[in-house]
Order: structure tokens, then C-alpha cells, then sequence
């Protein structure tokens, strides 16, 4: 499918999502909840009916659509041979992760003011315990990495950075500086790519990062849905994790019950970092996904020129706006190369403006003073203008008051 494809009205990947209304409504939620494709739909009817059909047994379909989501994610890291755990959220691989670190001796972490709140509150909490959680200065994010190395040292256990910040979409480069500056004294790198997967093509063997550990998930620009999310772990990884389900042994449990007494055992690569029991409707929904996206040609290239254009496109309709700063403004010192998928407008007003939107049948997202505007390649460029319309109508109103 051509990009131009995806420009006209209508957009020609529109059709695929009719459960969603994406032609009836604007959908600029983007950045935090993508539609589904309808293939969704139809893998979550599947795995109703596989239970139905193999009842226990359904868990060998179940393994088969795990191993489909973990080719996805690795895929889309480039690292088609990495092990990838996989969890309902991020929350509960990172604590898996820092159960692992060797936090009774380096009770230092390393991380940004950028975080999203999956790190930012389980950090905060760790601190309230006793261990010094550093938190670099996010912005500005061309220059992060050199700030993130030069916080580590020997007592280090870990550095948890975004590759790219929830807040503003500022993408962070460089990472492999800090994952350098981890291996000299023997410490260990988390980069969070949720807000890149997706949207911004990330290669662990370009970006120098094959030793780093990788977590992130599919709710937002992979269209995944809820509960499908990972952890990359390094090839050569030995950390063994504190917090860990019963599912990283499951293929010993397989010839009976462990040995007592013996030191509790954990099984290779993705196994290491497993969970337990869980609902694998989100995995068959998520392979459906993976493969529509594999039809439709959506590769991690053909997305981002897509966005680009479309992050482009609302950036010069709000300039055209020439809205009153006081009222609405945009970074202009950020190219559009370092940004992310969506727009980030700044406004001491944007909770009132996100509701204005939605009024006026624009669903859009916002944090505090910052409105964010996120497309989706389903969009045509006719939906995103009539959005920026809608958009400077509001703006004009709030500047007269």
C-alpha cells in the first residue's frame, strides 16, 4: 500500500477498521490508544473458541500464538533471534528486571525525569526504601545520553531510559553512549521503547545496543491492544529474577516436581523472565495484528514516512493558525526528524482544549499544560485539516476571551 494511499480521502486502510468508526470519527488518540484492525475481532473469537474446542489442551494453540507475538516484537527490534519475554504490562516485567539487579550492593539507579510512570512510580517507591534513584534532566533530549553516561559510576546497578519521552515525543539518541558507559563498570541498561515501536524504527544492531535489555509494548502504535507487552533480554544474560513465575520452569516441571533443597532453577532465554498463568486472548488478537500489518506492507519504515507526514501536516496547520503563544504554542527548536508520532502543543488551557476537541467530535489526548495530537495511518490528510479546524476555531474563542 502506497503512502499516498494512506493520504487520500478516503484512506485506503480505513476499510479494515469498521468496528472502530475511524471514517466517522477523528481519532487523534494516536499516542495513547491506537483502533484495532478488525482481524482483532476476529482472532479474540478464535481463542474463545479453541478453549472451547481443546479445553486444556488449547494452551498448545496459545504457546503457538506467544511464539507469533515474540517474532513481532523482535522483529520490530531488529533482533529477530533475541529471547523476548512477554507480559501483560511493562509494570510487571520491570519489577521482574529489578528483582534481578544486585541492589543489596549497588543501590544506585540512573534514570531521567522523562519516565513514564511504569518506571517513574516504582523508582520513587524503591527511593522511599533506601536506594538512590538518580534522575537525570530529560530535556534536552538530543544531549540526554552524554548526561545519563556521566551520572554512572561503579555503584551503579542500572540505567532505565525512554528512547523516546511519553511526554513531548522528543526522541532520545545516542543510547549507545550510555549503554557504553553501563559496560565499563559492569552495570546494566533498560531502554523503554513503548513510545518508539511502531512509529520510529528502532534497530538494537544499528543503535549498538545487542547487550542492552528492551521493554516496551503493543497498546499504543502496534495496535495490539491491552496485555501485550515484552521484555528483550540479552543473549549471554545469567540475572536470575527474584520475582519469578512458575511458566521459567515450566518445560523441567514437564518430568516432575523439583528436587527440595536445591537452588530454584530457571529455564533458557525468554523462560528466564516468565510469568505464570495468564489470558492468551491478547496474543491471538496480537498475531492477527502482527500479520495484517506483515499484508498490508506497514513495515517499521513505510509507518514512520507515514507519520512524519502527518506529524508534518498538523505541525503546518497550527503554524497557520498563528495562535496567540499565551493561549497555545509549539516547540519550533525540535525538528521534525527528532520528534516521535504525535504533536505535543504546550497550553496552560489544554485539559479545556482536549475537551473542546472531543465536542466538537476530535478525540485527542493531554498531560497537564501539554495537548498531544496523534495521528494514525489510517487518517486522511482531509481528517487531520478538518482536526486543525477545529482546533484554531477553539483557539480563537479562548484568545477572545
Amino acid at each position: 500500500m502506497t503512502p499516498e494511499a494512506l493520504y487520500a480521502s478516503p484512506n485506503a486502510l480505513a476499510a479494515h477498521y469498521r468496528h472502530f468508526r475511524v471514517t466517522e470519527r477523528l481519532l487523534l488518540t494516536g499516542h495513547s490508544h491506537q483502533a484495532w484492525p478488525d482481524v482483532g475481532l476476529e482472532a479474540q473469537q478464535r481463542a474463545w473458541l479453541d478453549a472451547a474446542q481443546y479445553v486444556d489442551d488449547k494452551w498448545e494453540h496459545a504457546f503457538a500464538m506467544a511464539d507469533r507475538v515474540q517474532r513481532g516484537f523482535a522483529g520490530l527490534l531488529d533482533d529477530p533471534d533475541g529471547p523476548v519475554a512477554l507480559g501483560t504490562n511493562t509494570h510487571e516485567l520491570v519489577v521482574r528486571w529489578l528483582s534481578a539487579l544486585p541492589l543489596a550492593r549497588r543501590r544506585r539507579l540512573v534514570t531521567t525525569t522523562g519516565e513514564f510512570h511504569t518506571i517513574r512510580r516504582q523508582l520513587d517507591r524503591l527511593a522511599e526504601e533506601g536506594i538512590t534513584v538518580v534522575k537525570v534532566a530529560a530535556l534536552p533530549a538530543t544531549t540526554l545520553a552524554d548526561r545519563l553516561a556521566q551520572a554512572v559510576d561503579d555503584r551503579t546497578a542500572a540505567v532505565l531510559v525512554s528512547a523516546v519521552l511519553y511526554e513531548n515525543a522528543h526522541i532520545v539518541p545516542n543510547l549507545a553512549r550510555v549503554h557504553a558507559a553501563c559496560r565499563r563498570v559492569g552495570a546494566e541498561l533498560l531502554v523503554d521503547v513503548y513510545h518508539a515501536l511502531g512509529v520510529v524504527p528502532f534497530s538494537l544492531r544499528r543503535e549498538g545496543l545487542a547487550e542492552a535489555f528492551v521493554v516496551g509494548g503493543g497498546y499504543k502504535y502496534c495496535q495490539l491492544g491491552e496485555g501485550n507487552c515484552f521484555l528483550r533480554i540479552p543473549r549471554d544474560c545469567t540475572l536470575r529474577p527474584v520475582i519469578t513465575g512458575w511458566f521459567s520452569e515450566f518445560e523441567s516441571l514437564a518430568h516432575g516436581e523439583p528436587a527440595v533443597g536445591l537452588q530454584v532453577a530457571y529455564g533458557a532465554g525468554a523462560a528466564q523472565f516468565a510469568g505464570a498463568t495468564y489470558d492468551p486472548t491478547s496474543h491471538y488478537r496480537a498475531g492477527a495484528v502482527f500479520d495484517f500489518f506483515d499484508l498490508q506492507g506497514l513495515s517499521p519504515d513505510r509507518l514512520r514516512q507515514v507519520s512524519q507526514h502527518q506529524v508534518g501536516l498538523l505541525a503546518d496547520r497550527f503554524d497557520a493558525l498563528d495562535a496567540d503563544p499565551a493561549v497555545i504554542r509549539r516547540d519550533r527548536t525540535v525538528t521534525l526528524r527528532e520528534l516521535g508520532g504525535f504533536l505535543a502543543l504546550e497550553s496552560p488551557r489544554a485539559a479545556e482544549l482536549c475537551r473542546g476537541l472531543r465536542d466538537r467530535g476530535v478525540l485527542a489526548d493531554y498531560r497537564a499544560n501539554v495537548l498531544r495530537l496523534g495521528p494514525a495511518p489510517y487518517l486522511s490528510d482531509q481528517q487531520l485539516s478538518t482536526a486543525m479546524d477545529a482546533l484554531g476555531s477553539l483557539v480563537g474563542k479562548l484568545a477572545r476571551r
